[in-house]
């Protein structure tokens, strides 16, 4: 695959105090490329395939190829301008409007390469579909061996155009097993991108000073998702629209998922900063951030940004997902600051070494809550449930009852936990206690409910980290250096989203556990390093003596 990015900017000044910028970047990215020609892929998307169980595989899978998608723009362009105009001597006014494309995450390529008949999952043992038992291969009845030979098998009757099982006309002795698969989008391939623009305007005051106030809105257009398409359900008929009853969309294929270029994306923010520079021994920055972002699939849905993210939506059902974002995060306030400490004693040497020079820093990380969902117990009775689907089973919400309750509830709230959500304002579509529908296995109880993506909210977040440093010469070339670091210093507890998945009202044998908070989150700092979870947020202290010399 290639990437050359083209670049040109240019500025003009219009008027001593107005100046005007261009630029211009042109993307080539062009089509990833497998040199052994070992790609496989639809020749079109999966819902627009003809799904006829009596067309052989090797006629609607396209093999041999080279391209991972059928075709992709040649060049993308993004064009920016901005503008400065200072008003007044300490006084600018800021705006811009820029496009910004993105190239595709580079799992896809991962995925499209795992396609049949070049990359082919059988499952041997007591339950797998190629059968045998031994560990070893080599040996009588070895589920290795047997799981080569089904491999085997395979590619030779995808060469010969063998039908696959599910066709009343397929030879029971040489048909082709049901085969995963990974579909692109036909056509052209959509590029994302994102318009993004703003509007600012900053204020210097005396020498070490400044505060910024901005608008900041980006909208994001052909963003990528992906939907589990091949799914249905064994329920009955005409529940859990819109998986189909009993049979999949193609049965030829097990689970298909289906990439696309469809998903969008909006943002507004209002930033507002605060900076001062070292003066009079003070120095520091603060911002910040009143913002809303509503999307209908986040991070591409690759990737889940928290442990409630959605990352696949119900087929056909994309519009369902527009919601809050998974990182909407309505208010964001962090500072950091350095002072010291004006103590300056002039008498006894020792006392004054000791006393004077002192140093104090520290970090503030506050927000809001990140939002979440609220989803149905999955169908489990008599085996049936939904096969080979995916998206989210949402619960319903109960109409003038209270979303949330932070009292415990007695047989709901386990002991080391906080409770969070009312139990009683949510209803599970299915009844978590039998694995059947709350109501009776029938189309109008086995729907899923009636709350939307990401429309409850999880607890805020309070970081504070403080440092306290002082360097006391003991001679010319020797120092002895202390340090005092206080991690999470005031000890405050950060939980993680509670427990999201819906019991059935009044019945609290169903419920347990239910909208509790459980777990602390990771923290953006600590002494042991980040990103190691809840283990690292208890407050934490570290002394250090440093000779230097």
């Amino acid at each position: 695959m290639t990437n050359l990015d083209l670049f040109a900017q240019d500025t003009f000044r219009l008027t001593g105090s107005l100046t005007w910028t261009f630029g211009l970047r042109a993307a080539v990215n062009s089509n990833p490329i497998n040199p052994h020609g070992m790609i496989a892929r639809l020749d079109t998307s999966f819902d627009a395939a003809a799904h006829d169980v009596n067309q052989p595989l090797n006629a609607v899978l396209e093999s041999g190829l080279e391209r991972f998608f059928p075709s992709t723009p040649l060049v993308s362009w993004q064009p920016r301008t901005a503008i400065a105009w200072q008003f007044s001597p300490k006084t600018v006014l800021r705006s811009g409007f820029g496009i910004f494309t993105d190239i595709l995450p580079g799992g896809i390529a991962d995925l499209v390469g795992s396609n049949p008949p070049y990359v082919n999952v059988f499952r041997g043992g007591l339950l797998g579909q190629a059968g045998g038992l031994a560990i070893a291969p080599g040996v009588p009845n070895s589920a290795i061996d047997a799981t080569a030979i089904a491999n085997q098998a395979f590619r030779t009757g995808f060469s010969q155009g063998q039908l696959s099982c599910p066709s009343p006309k397929a030879n029971p002795q040489a048909c082709l097993s049901p085969v995963a698969l990974v579909a692109m989008p036909g056509g052209t391939l959509r590029v994302p991108y994102s318009m993004q623009w703003s509007l600012g305007v900053e204020r210097q005051f005396g020498s070490t000073g400044s505060v910024r106030a901005q608008y900041v809105g980006t909208r994001g257009v052909q963003l990528p998702y992906q939907v589990q398409a091949n799914g249905y359900q064994t329920v009955c008929p005409g529940c859990f629209a819109p998986f189909p009853y009993n049979r999949p969309t193609d049965p030829r294929f097990a689970g298909v998922t289906q990439f696309t270029t469809g998903a969008n994306s909006n943002y507004n923010g209002l930033q507002l900063t605060g900076q001062k520079r070292m003066g009079h021994g003070l120095q520091f920055d603060a911002n910040y951030t009143w913002s809303h972002c509503l999307d209908t699939v986040s991070n591409g849905g690759f990737l889940p940004f928290s442990s409630g993210a959605l990352i696949s939506p119900l087929p056909g059902e994309l519009r369902r997902q527009y919601g809050n974002c998974d990182y909407d995060i309505r208010h964001n306030f962090n500072t950091s600051f350095v002072y010291q400490l004006p103590m300056r004693l002039g008498h006894g040497r020792f006392l004054a070494a000791f006393v004077n020079g002192w140093q104090v820093s520290g970090t503030v990380f506050w927000h809001s809550g990140v939002p979440f969902s609220v989803l149905s117990a999955p169908y489990s009775a008599n085996g049936n449930g939904i096969i080979q689907g995916g998206g989210p089973q949402f619960a319903s919400v109960r109409p003038g009852v209270p979303l949330y309750s932070h009292t415990p509830i007695p047989g709901v709230t386990q002991p080391g936990t906080r409770q969070w959500l009312n139990p009683n304002a949510f209803v599970s579509a299915v009844d978590p206690s039998t694995g059947e529908c709350n109501g009776g296995d029938n189309p109008m109880d086995c729907q899923f409910g009636n709350l939307g993506r990401n429309t409850l909210r999880g607890p805020g977040f309070t970081w504070s980290d403080l440092y306290v440093s002082k360097k006391l010469s003991l001679t010319e070339r020797v120092a002895l250096r202390i340090d005092g670091q206080f991690f999470n210093w005031l000890n405050h507890p950060n939980f993680a989203l509670p427990t999201a998945v819906a019991g059935i009202p009044g019945r609290s044998s169903t419920q347990t556990g239910f909208g509790a908070l459980v777990a602390t989150t990771s923290p953006p700092t600590g002494l042991l390093g980040v990103g190691l979870g809840g283990d690292n947020s208890p407050r934490m202290i570290a002394l250090q003596l440093r000779l230097q010399f």
